[in-house]
């Protein structure tokens, strides 16, 4: 009995520990399987995964290293010209990634990344051909934008992964656009002073001060602003003036002589242009009043002879019957007539033969 006992023991014993050598067993393969997916996922990652993999490897090592604010710069740079963006000056060290960073407005972000130890660069989300790495990578990873379109306003963010740590520089770009400035004079008298579709807006002053009226325009399309500034000099002797449009791409300024004429007002020109349309609308009329007058003698003039001309007539028929020189010569050609009938009738009886 005692060696059944013992025997029975040391088969429980063997089961036991069958079973955890297979509960061990299976623990290991389970982390293995969990290891290997992670790095599965990890591979098939886009293509910047492996800039977060350096960054964390190299803060697991790096505990004691503090890394440097990030550094943000507002540029100006004037519309057509080129400009150059650099990334933090990092000395004596090496440079394992580069990324920029491009934010523009009504746009998705642009990613540009270069890796120093493979020489390899990759781009998303990015169509601007303007918009180019400026030299050699592996020197100076710098962005430059040739030319400088009004579109390029925004904000851009450089950042370098190093041994060291990682530094960060970002730029609030501003694209200048310079106004186009005119000078005239309204009819009025007043000068008009434009600055138009300048980024940003202009000043406007004028020499000499006068009474002035200053108006803004916002062009919501490119973010430009046209001023306008109307200024008259009422009661004053002022010859000459001269508009000044202050801007960050520069100033320039504009002098024009007014002209006295246009200076008068309203109802001094009236007085001056009513005498002449008088003068004028007078020998019209006269003109008009004598050709109706014409018209209408020449009418009755003609109603006149035609009316004495039917009066005539019955006059002319009495006179010729009720005058004596009239009525001899009547009598004399009716005794002409009668003569020539009795001669003819005397004929025909001197033929007739007596019976």
């Amino acid at each position: 009995m005692p060696c059944t006992w013992i025997t029975s023991d040391l088969q429980l014993l063997l089961i036991l520990t069958l079973f955890l050598v297979a509960e061990c067993i299976s623990a290991v393969m389970e982390d293995l399987v969990t290891s290997n997916n992670s790095l599965m996922q990890q591979m098939v990652k886009d293509n910047y995964s492996w800039a977060s993999t350096i960054t964390s490897s190299l803060a697991r090592k790096q505990s004691t290293v503090t890394p440097p604010a990030e550094v943000n710069t507002s540029l100006s740079v004037p519309v057509g010209t080129k400009a150059v963006l650099s990334c933090p000056l990092v000395l004596c060290t090496s440079i394992l990634l580069t990324t920029w960073e491009i934010v523009l407005r009504d746009k998705l972000p642009c990613f540009r990344a270069f890796r120093g130890d493979t020489n390899e660069t990759k781009g998303r989300n990015c169509t601007d051909e303007r918009i180019t790495w400026a030299s050699r990578l592996d020197e100076n990873p710098a962005l430059q934008i040739d030319p400088v379109a009004i579109t390029h306003d925004g904000y851009y963010r450089c950042q370098m992964v190093t041994p060291n740590g990682n530094f960060h520089r970002g730029y609030h770009l501003q694209v200048l656009v310079p106004p186009e400035v005119t000078l005239v004079q309204t009819e009025n008298g007043t000068a008009v002073c434009k600055a138009v579709a300048g980024k940003p807006a202009a000043q406007i002053s004028w020499t000499p001060e006068g009474d002035c009226v200053t108006e803004q325009k916002h062009h919501w399309g490119n973010d430009t602003v046209t001023i306008q500034s109307t200024c008259y000099w009422e009661g004053r002797h002022v010859l000459n003036v001269s508009c000044s449009v202050s801007h960050l791409t520069g100033n320039k300024s504009l002098s024009m002589e007014l002209d006295q004429d246009a200076k008068t007002s309203a109802p001094l020109r009236i007085l001056r242009i009513v005498p002449p349309i008088f003068i004028i609308l007078v020998i019209v009329g006269s003109i008009w009043l004598l050709k109706i007058s014409g018209c209408r003698k020449l009418k009755k003039t003609e109603h006149t002879s035609v009316f004495e001309e039917d009066e005539m007539q019955p006059y002319a028929s009495y006179t010729e019957k009720n005058n004596p020189l009239y009525d001899t010569t009547n009598r004399v050609k009716m005794s002409k007539v009668l003569q020539s009938e009795v001669d003819g009738m005397s004929l025909h009886t001197v033929y007739v033969p007596e019976v």
